[in-house]
């Protein structure tokens, strides 16, 4: 395939090749304006993450509106759109901006905390909006399911920000795995450097009240409560959403939410969407038929554990052998990192975050949160790799990044194929994914049988209360 030489023409590429390539099935994406019409965009979230994705969203139309429960994360972000000339208007109530400008909005980005996910992108999917929506796409495997048939639905234009799924290695990756030259790959491993932020008792003790209660208790007294005040620039019933109310503590927000299960999903919510995502995709996997947590360090009801090793297994797919994948996420009894077996790394120093795809022949080792670069290890390392040269080129190339991702969705809202990353894979790879923390939540060696189509756990039907949350009123999906 020849160098584009502009985004344009790069877009143009990606849809002659990479039609049917993906299996996307599904709808094509509405069209909500012309080629030529400048694109009205608004962003939800605009904090963190969410303020490079609504500024890269503006250069490829216009912003309209944005929102943030957090005044000093709306004004940064104001101030920079500004100076690409642009004046949008500014909401902390998600419902409120889209009942007050949906007319005006075409496309809408979401990069809140998690449990905001698919609240905010399905109401604007049911207004027939296009959703740019961050990893993970929810919070919970009901949630997964709803965003998946919704954009089916309302055939809108819809990308996940994994931003790895846009790099050229993980597409070379999955064209070379898929060529069968490791063999038949029957064992997965991925592992991350995360939790990086408080979880366990070492989160619940740095909330003020919780600790003074704890301390109180230790020499047999009882605590007088005194419960933090949010602060003037943050709303805290939005940043609460459909999450019970409880009490402000400077914890939650605006980054350790991660760690806590009424707003993050832990680190396997936060991180697999980037890290599992390129043997997801190279492998074909879908609907697990068991999942396991064998291990979980300090569990309990209200945050992600600090440590975990969580084992699904896949069924056999067209003419690909079943697959064990194991996840490794924080520190084991011992305090050691959670890792594969070090023999699979051939004398190598595993890094904090990557990925092992073992295959007969050899195996695949991506030293990457992105799985966006790779080497072969084992005796036939060599003979692999000359082997993986030989397999031609079938995906279409991005290497865009992040900017990529807005780029490609872009594409699919102006009636282009849809985005790699759209709905339809993203809800399949963001449910499988949640579906470890119900393993993890069930406790240790608690095996679960699930029927992927029914979205149903077949032996243990108290399972069920994990799947889908309960919501707060005036907050229902």
């Amino acid at each position: 395939m020849s160098q584009p030489s502009t985004r344009r023409d790069f877009l143009a590429q990606s849809a002659a090749a990479g039609v049917g390539v993906w299996a996307l099935a599904g709808l094509t994406p509405g069209v909500s304006r012309a080629a030529n019409d400048k694109l009205q965009f608004a962003g939800i979230g605009v904090g963190g993450k969410g303020h490079s994705d609504i500024v890269q969203a503006a250069n490829h139309g216009q912003v309209v509106a944005i929102c943030d429960i957090d005044e000093t994360h709306l004004n940064r972000a104001a101030d920079d759109l500004a100076a690409k000339g642009q004046q949008p208007k500014k909401y902390s109530d998600y419902r409120q901006m889209l009942d007050e400008m949906g007319k005006q909005i075409d496309a809408v980005t979401v990069s809140t905390p998690d449990h905001t996910h698919a609240p905010a992108s399905i109401a604007a999917m049911r207004l027939g909006k296009h959703v740019y929506c961050q990893k993970p796409l929810t919070h919970s495997v009901y949630e997964a399911r709803l965003m998946r048939t919704t954009a089916q639905e309302k055939k809108v234009a819809t990308q996940m920000g994994n931003q790895g799924t846009a790099e050229d290695g993980l597409r070379r990756a999955v064209e070379i795995i898929r060529a069968g030259v490791l063999g038949q790959v029957k064992e997965v491993h991925v592992w991350t450097n995360r939790p990086i932020w408080p979880q366990g008792a070492d989160a619940i003790l740095k909330v003020g009240a919780a600790r003074a209660v704890a301390m109180a208790a230790l020499h047999g007294k009882t605590a007088e409560l005194k419960l933090a005040t949010p602060p003037k620039h943050v709303n805290w019933d939005c940043f609460l959403g459909t999450a019970p109310e409880r009490p402000y503590d400077p914890i939650y927000h605006p980054f350790s939410w991660r760690g806590w299960w009424d707003y993050g999903t832990g680190a396997l919510g936060d991180m697999a969407c980037h890290t599992a995502n390129m043997a997801f995709m190279a492998l074909k996997l879908g609907y697990p038929t068991s999942v396991v947590a064998e291990e979980v360090q300090d569990l309990n009801p209200e945050t992600a554990p600090t440590g975990a090793r969580v084992v699904f297994q896949f069924p056999a797919r067209d003419d690909m052998a079943p697959v064990k994948f194991t996840w490794y996420e924080g520190i084991d009894g011992n305090r050691a990192k959670y890792l594969p077996p070090k023999r699979l790394f051939h004398g190598k120093e595993p890094v904090g975050s990557g990925s092992l795809l073992v295959g007969e022949k050899g195996i695949l080792y991506s030293p990457n949160d992105y799985g966006a670069s790779y080497v072969f290890l084992g005796e036939n390392a060599k003979d692999i790799e000359e082997a993986s040269k030989k397999v031609p080129q079938s995906l279409p190339r991005n290497g865009g990044g992040d900017d990529g991702m807005k780029a490609e969705w872009v594409a699919a809202i102006r009636g282009g194929p849809k985005a790699v990353s759209n709905f339809d894979y993203a809800a399949m790879l963001t449910e499988t994914i949640l579906l470890g923390n119900v393993a993890i939540r069930s406790g240790a060696k608690t095996k679960l049988e699930w029927d992927g189509p029914n979205m149903r756990v077949t032996n243990r039907a108290e399972a069920a209360r994990l799947l889908k949350r309960e919501y707060r009123k005036g907050w229902e999906l």
